[in-house]
């Protein structure tokens, strides 16, 4: 049965932000790497901005709305639903897309290493 999220992880793959754009941007030149990487995937109840299936670890851009009550909330509950699912879950602020994404790149590569076991 296809996931009811589908048109609305369609839009949103259309309409990405600037900071998912530019996270995407880098991410594309890893698919030489064997990477399989996926944008605005519905994933059970959820709509994760990245995933890399190979191994399994999720990419969140998360912007300042992040930080109210609700929202920390919410994201605990879905950081704990997919870590149940075997994903490692890499939060990335905004902000740090945009002063220093190689930092950002770096910080995931070095999680996706580990959830490969550490291979390079």
């Amino acid at each position: 049965m296809k996931s009811p999220l589908i048109p609305r992880a369609k839009a949103l793959r259309r309409n990405m932000t600037p900071h998912e754009a530019k996270v995407w941007v880098c991410l594309r030149a890893w698919r030489v790497d064997g990477f399989k990487i996926r944008r605005q995937v519905p994933l059970g109840p959820y709509i994760v901005d990245v995933a890399c299936f190979r191994p399994k670890v999720v990419v969140e851009i998360d912007g300042g709305q992040h930080t109210l009550d609700g929202h920390v909330a919410r994201d605990a509950g879905r950081d704990a639903w997919l870590r149940g699912q075997g994903f490692v879950v890499f939060r990335a602020w905004n902000f740090e897309v945009y002063k220093d994404i190689d930092a950002v790149m770096e910080g995931l590569r070095a999680v996706i290493d580990a959830a490969r076991g550490g291979a390079a």
